[in-house]
């Protein structure tokens, strides 16, 4: 069996440091789906979606960075989920002109795979006291 939670791992710091699907797809289905209760993501249903969605919030939270506070991997379900916190500065771009506000916020991303490809993931975040610490809501 192969070792998802080393290809989950680099997927997480390739798509958290905006690697951008160009980045993140050798870890992924080429379909792969994702999913999130929040208002900022409501519109993306594909994981490659997101990775650009993060790629482009890079450009603008331009000191952008992550602590992963923890990452399990559950063997039975086949998937891993990696409890994080991001961090970041509104320097350019972006919705508004920049505010120079930061934002601290927790986040969890669920990773299911299919074979040793991350097939859907998930997202578990509170946008909206994110953008309110950046000055967007």
């Amino acid at each position: 069996m192969s070792n998802i939670t080393a290809i989950a791992h680099d997927f997480f710091a390739a798509c958290e440091t905006g690697k951008g699907w160009a980045g993140c797809q050798a870890y992924c289905t080429p379909n792969a789906s994702f999913a999130a209760q929040s208002e900022a993501l409501a519109d993306i249903s594909t994981l490659a979606a997101y990775c650009d969605w993060m790629q482009g919030l890079m450009t603008v939270l331009t000191d952008g960075s992550y602590e992963i506070k923890s990452f399990a991997t559950d063997t039975e379900r086949n998937n891993v989920a990696a409890y994080g916190v991001f961090s970041g500065t509104h320097l350019a771009g972006g919705p508004v002109p920049p505010t120079g506000k930061k934002a601290t916020a927790d986040y969890v991303y669920v990773m299911q795979f299919t074979g040793d490809k991350i097939s859907h993931m998930t997202k578990i975040w509170h946008s909206g006291l994110t953008l309110k610490a950046l000055g967007w809501a």
